[in-house]
């Protein structure tokens, strides 16, 4: 059974941090050129990153149950805040220099953050990326421990309740290596 609920783990792990990528990367990038965007999102985003991915587990109980999407909204608030804020430190670290060239040769807002500040970012957004990949795996596993029904977390859950120590112990093994693997393919982008 550990394929199948590394399965139902990894299901969950990538919608959550797709969910976390696809809205915190262009959020960030939008922020760092829009200084009004940056002043009304900014007080919202900063009170929503304080708050522990595991403090979100009621809420989502409430909101999904125990199913697919309980774990998925824990693990978009473990991995949304280090997508926007590396998309967002690599937008405002753009060099003013090709800012001013591409307005110069009068380039729109849309140009400008998609040929000059995404490029210039993406170390800052791979990253970001990097970070939210780690916090939103190790959100994935105090989501399973106590919302799921299935997945590796889970199943160290069950091996404790059945006092099977190598299911426990096998289940801590798989978590760690995919957060290794996860790490190394980052690394590598």
């Amino acid at each position: 059974t550990l394929g199948w609920h590394l399965l139902a783990s990894l299901g969950r792990f990538f919608a959550g941090f797709g969910l976390a990528a696809v809205i915190g990367v262009p959020l960030g990038l939008a922020m760092s050129w829009y200084p009004v965007l940056d002043a009304v999102v900014a007080p919202f985003f900063n009170l929503f990153r304080f708050i522990a991915p595991i403090a979100w587990v009621p809420f989502a109980v409430l909101w999904f149950g125990t199913g697919f999407g309980g774990p998925v909204l824990i693990i978009f608030s473990g991995a949304f805040a280090p997508c926007l804020i590396g998309s967002y430190s690599g937008g405002k670290l753009t060099d003013v220099r090709l800012l001013e060239a591409a307005r110069t040769v009068g380039a729109g807002s849309f140009k400008i953050i998609t040929e000059v500040i995404l490029p210039s970012a993406i170390p800052s957004i791979v990253a970001g990326l990097r970070v939210a990949s780690g916090n939103g795996w190790q959100s994935l596993v105090g989501a399973e421990l106590i919302v799921a029904s299935s997945g590796i977390a889970y199943t160290m859950v069950r091996g404790q309740m059945n006092h099977t120590i190598t299911v426990v112990m096998v289940g801590m093994i798989a978590i760690g290596i995919v957060g290794l693997i996860m790490e190394w393919l980052f690394r590598r982008l």
